[in-house]
């Protein structure tokens, strides 16, 4: 109980006096104008209250990410605790209120945009097609997720195809509709229910003496069944990815910069969210490594189940909370990544809107842009999941990647303290890298010469920052 009470603590640390050194370092004016005002259009650019805000991006980023890959990373042992707190104060709430910030800055534009700005007009064109498809990839991941769950919940009344043509309709909707049309009036409804699920799924644990193992020197090692095939680096930096740090996640900031009202929300709203997410992976890691008995059981639970963390996530719910209680329980489940695929496609819009100039106003604006997108989600949706996830999670990370150098330049060309970017990003090129030259879907090499390699090329990546930043200033 001490290791997880004591990640909470240092989480909570991080977001009442980390977050307050990278506000300053960022610098907030609270009597500028934000986007909301001077941009203002009814259906994107809109003035929402901060709590909504927060709520909104707290849902828009946790998807299916703090729930299954925090099962799925517990396979790795407390070990996994280290990595969501630390990916998450030090890494990911300041990706995500950084792409946040800067989208205020730049009249609440699209992160593709702001890469663009920063890293060069190739930089650009390649992340707008880039991150258009990872936004569709997480659209198709988060309808076939839900889709499974809630068919699993209603195995007399609808099949899985059912409940696909269902998400889509809603996705559909909440894609193309004002912001507070949809998004906005029912979130606070799946927020409850995703509140009552972690708060709910922890005290049940407590309640019933189920013991969380313990960080220690002994214990900080692989766990994981396959640990050949599953070394640490870089899996488990690729498998809680939405827990820790997600490249997704600068996706969805821009979406609340172009609703809030004054800069000083920013902290709490961007900041806030990533750290709530940590919370959430971290209830969900210590209850998978504690609830069969232990982290070689667990392993043992997901190698039967194939590696579906669904399972695990149905029998967890049920069985902590009852009937009733576990019901609520999976409809937070399948909120978190329904919250996060709609707004997935409304993110794909506007990033195909913006660098198109194609104003948002008329709805057959919206609707030209729009049916594309699905058109190409459906299509993915017919492919394995469990192929799809895999090159999302490579996917999201590289994006993350990508604009943790992005906002490092950002902060060397304004002068200001770079650091707090620069070592993440160091950090994420080595796992990036690593996991390309590794991973099955990759070249598959041996971890060795993979992870020399890819911590090569983030030091090389380091030198030439260093050599980009001695020449813009020696002009």
């Amino acid at each position: 109980m001490i290791t997880f009470f004591a990640s909470i603590l240092v989480l909570l640390l991080g977001y009442f006096f980390y977050s307050k050194l990278i506000e300053r370092i960022i610098g907030i004016d609270p009597n500028r104008k934000t986007p909301a005002y001077t941009m203002t259009d009814g259906v994107d650019y809109m003035p929402l209250p901060w709590w909504r805000i927060f709520l909104i991006q707290f849902l828009n980023i946790a998807g299916l990410g703090p729930i299954f890959g925090a099962v799925a990373g517990a396979m790795w042992g407390p070990v996994a605790f280290i990595w969501i707190v630390v990916g998450s104060v030090f890494a990911g709430a300041v990706h995500d209120y950084f792409s946040g910030m800067l989208s205020i800055k730049h009249e609440g534009l699209s992160i593709t945009e702001i890469v663009g700005i920063y890293m060069g007009v190739g930089t650009k064109q390649f992340m707008r097609g880039f991150t258009v498809l990872l936004m569709i990839i997480v659209g198709a991941v988060f309808i076939m997720g839900p889709a499974k769950i809630l068919a699993g919940l209603t195995p007399d009344f609808a099949t899985m195809t059912f409940w696909v043509w269902v998400v889509f309709a809603y996705y559909l909707l909440a894609t193309i509709l004002p912001i507070d049309k949809v998004i906005g009036r029912i979130y606070p409804v799946f927020g409850f229910a995703l509140i009552f699920m972690a708060v709910g799924l922890i005290t049940a644990l407590f309640v019933k003496g189920y013991h969380i193992p313990e960080l220690s020197f002994s214990n900080l090692k692989n766990y994981h069944v396959n640990s050949g095939d599953f070394p640490i680096f870089p899996m488990l930096f690729i498998t809680i990815a939405c827990g820790a740090i997600s490249g997704f996640h600068a996706t969805q900031s821009p979406l609340m910069a172009r609703c809030i009202t004054n800069e000083k929300h920013g902290r709490r709203v961007f900041y806030g969210a990533m750290i709530s997410e940590g919370v959430v992976a971290l209830i969900w890691a210590a209850i998978s490594m504690s609830f069969f008995g232990g982290i070689r059981e667990l392993n043992e639970v997901m190698t039967a189940n194939g590696g579906n963390a669904a399972v695990i996530v149905n029998e967890i719910s049920n069985s902590l909370l009852g009937t009733f209680g576990g019901f609520l329980a999976l409809l937070g489940v399948v909120a978190a990544p329904i919250t996060s695929g709609d707004t997935a496609f409304r993110s794909a819009r506007l990033i195909v809107a913006d660098f198109m100039k194609f104003k948002q106003g008329p709805i057959k604006n919206r609707l030209f842009v729009s049916i594309p997108l699905f058109i190409i989600g459906f299509l993915l949706t017919q492919i394995d999941f469990s192929i799809i996830w895999r090159y999302f999670a490579w996917a999201n990370q590289t994006l993350a990647m990508v604009v943790l150098w992005t906002i490092t330049v950002y902060l060397a060309q304004e002068r200001k303290f770079y650091w707090v970017t620069l070592i993440p990003a160091v950090f994420m090129t080595a796992v990036i890298v690593t996991y390309l030259l590794f991973a099955p879907e990759g070249f598959s090499l041996s971890n060795e010469l993979s992870s020399t390699v890819g911590i090569s090329v983030a030091l090389l990546a380091c030198a030439a920052f260093f050599v980009y930043r001695k020449n813009y200033f020696g002009k």
